[in-house]
């Protein structure tokens, strides 16, 4: 089994790969996963060698995600599991005071990077006839709330996205939306920083996350999900 996830340095990423490396102990089983820092990455490697394997790349970067993909298709079988977590959170202020180049990152890297590793993916998993795509949403994906709307637009972005994708997937393969619920990372400090600590820890939310994400299938396609 391959799981592919993207933002895999930090927070859910990050929680995530060690639950999905914890499982696969003794299997063969692998997680290929990238984040933008190259020194997280390193760290990320060496706590998680062979078989997983990871790379620094931008998911805004198209050529830089279709060499990535290349070369983990290159070593093995296609994703059963591609997972876009990576995601960046806007300095909360009204839509008006938010600057062009703030918003044009954010969507560069929260939608444009979906497509992209969709797309560099996609094909390999429709070839093989099975797997999941998941896209990470939010609470934000689905409501609304003041100082976010780079945000929200961005995650109502994705919610549209997948339910598109999966009504063009053919048989035997799944792509679904999952809002992983409130919990207290880097990014929700970034918007709510007051009340993030009264939420649980990503390593403690991966606990219940992991094996739910590891449970979905073809069953599960177009469905927009909560984590437990």
């Amino acid at each position: 089994m391959l799981i592919v996830i993207t933002g895999a340095t930090r927070g859910l990423g990050r929680a995530l790969v060690e639950r999905f490396a914890e499982h696969f102990v003794g299997t063969g089983s692998a997680v290929a996963g990238c984040g933008r820092s190259v020194a997280a990455v390193g760290r990320l490697a060496a706590s998680y060698p062979a078989p997983h394997r990871f790379a620094a790349v931008n998911v805004a970067d198209p050529p830089a995600v279709q060499a990535w993909a290349a070369e983990v298709l290159a070593a093995g079988d296609a994703p059963d599991l591609l997972i876009n977590n990576a995601a960046l959170m806007n300095a909360p202020a009204p839509l008006w005071e938010t600057s062009a180049d703030a918003f044009t990152d954010l969507m560069d890297v929260n939608v444009n990077g979906s497509f992209h590793v969709i797309r560099a993916f996609l094909p390999a998993m429709i070839d093989r006839g099975r797997g999941v795509v998941v896209n990470l949403s939010s609470g934000w994906g689905r409501s609304t709330s003041p100082g976010v709307g780079p945000y929200c637009a961005s995650k109502w972005a994705i919610e549209g996205l997948t339910g598109s994708l999966a009504a063009e997937l053919p048989s035997g393969l799944a792509a679904v939306s999952l809002n992983p619920g409130i919990i207290d990372t880097e990014m929700l400090r970034t918007c709510w920083s007051a009340k993030a600590a009264n939420y649980e820890s990503p390593e403690d939310w991966s606990r219940r996350a992991a094996p739910f994400i590891l449970g979905l299938g073809p069953q599960n396609n177009g469905q927009a999900l909560t984590a437990p």
